[in-house]
């Protein structure tokens, strides 16, 4: 059921490709409304940043860098926690419904798009059948992951081309759903008619080859920070099926184990970067109504702030 703001201030949403800048443009967006004595608050929309302790992997702002602005639904899971999109759901509008409730500005921000669009959306999340499901996932040990992503593609080639060939979990699901329903798993992303509340969307994207070479820079970086010492500090806690996927963190448990050399890991990780950031950019072009901005306009901000007060 779609929820209305009273006082008229829209949801603002951020998406966009990994690496595009999406973190500090919801900052700059805040501080100047903040500057207009509009205060916002900031929700996370991006999977991995649930986890607590998963932080350079992941570009997670340390506290030190979030301007004073609070944040809501960081380090909220343990590495051993499964997160779930409908309890996401639940969390992040709840929290949305908070934030306006205090008569400040909520901010979307992230680049995980079934997370997103479980938000934005009238989403409606089908049930779960335990037969078809305990079938699904025994076929999965049987014959992988790569044969279920050859099936979903033939039924739901959207739903494949999200969720990737690696994602076993999220690839049962969505077969799941296809044999309760008859119908693709993307067909419970409504239109932009069905928005839950009134809302603003920027997407932040770059040119192809200057999102290359970013997203090859940031891999470098994060090895450079001690991603392999932070994955070392997870490994006793129990990585579960979520964060043990988790790109980067997967290569680097590798790395750790002796199964690839740092070489090896970081390459490995910056090909899956560039794959998942290509599913990222055409999950958000099926936007209707995304306000695209260039990410480095040196008018930003203020080409975003025209947009919200037209």
């Amino acid at each position: 059921m779609a929820s209305a703001d009273p006082a008229g201030r829209p949801l603002i949403v951020v998406v966009g490709a990994t690496g595009t800048g999406k973190s500090g443009l919801s900052l700059d967006l805040a501080e100047a409304l903040a500057a207009r004595g509009q205060a916002t608050e900031i929700v996370n929309a991006d999977a991995m940043q649930l986890y607590r302790g998963m932080d350079i992997g992941t570009a997670k702002l340390p506290q030190a860098d979030r301007r004073g602005i609070p944040h809501h639904l960081l380090d909220v899971l343990d590495v051993g926690d499964e997160a779930s999109v409908a309890d996401y759901q639940a969390e992040a509008r709840a929290a949305i419904d908070g934030i306006v409730g205090r008569g400040a500005v909520p901010i979307l921000v992230g680049g995980s798009g079934l997370y997103v669009s479980s938000v934005i959306y009238d989403f409606r999340f089908p049930g779960t059948d335990p037969v078809i499901r305990e079938r699904l996932e025994a076929e999965l040990v049987a014959s992988g992951p790569g044969m279920m992503h050859r099936r979903l593609s033939a039924v739901d080639p959207v739903a494949a081309d999200a969720i990737g060939p690696s994602n076993g979990r999220r690839l049962v699901r969505a077969l799941e759903v296809f044999e309760m329903t008859g119908e693709p798993f993307g067909a419970g992303l409504p239109s932009d008619e069905a928005l839950w509340r009134p809302s603003t969307i920027f997407g932040v994207r770059a040119p192809r080859e200057q999102l290359v070479a970013r997203l090859d820079e940031r891999v470098e970086q994060m090895w450079r920070d001690g991603l392999v010492a932070e994955v070392e500090g997870l490994l006793p806690r129990g990585l579960g099926v979520t964060a043990a996927r988790a790109i980067g963190y997967a290569q680097a448990a590798a790395q750790v184990r002796g199964e690839l050399t740092e070489r090896e890991a970081i390459e490995q990780t910056a090909v899956l970067t560039r794959k998942y950031a290509r599913r990222q950019v055409g999950w958000f072009r099926r936007y209707e109504a995304i306000n695209w901005l260039e990410y480095d306009d040196p008018q930003l901000v203020s080409s975003a702030l025209d947009k919200l007060n037209p």
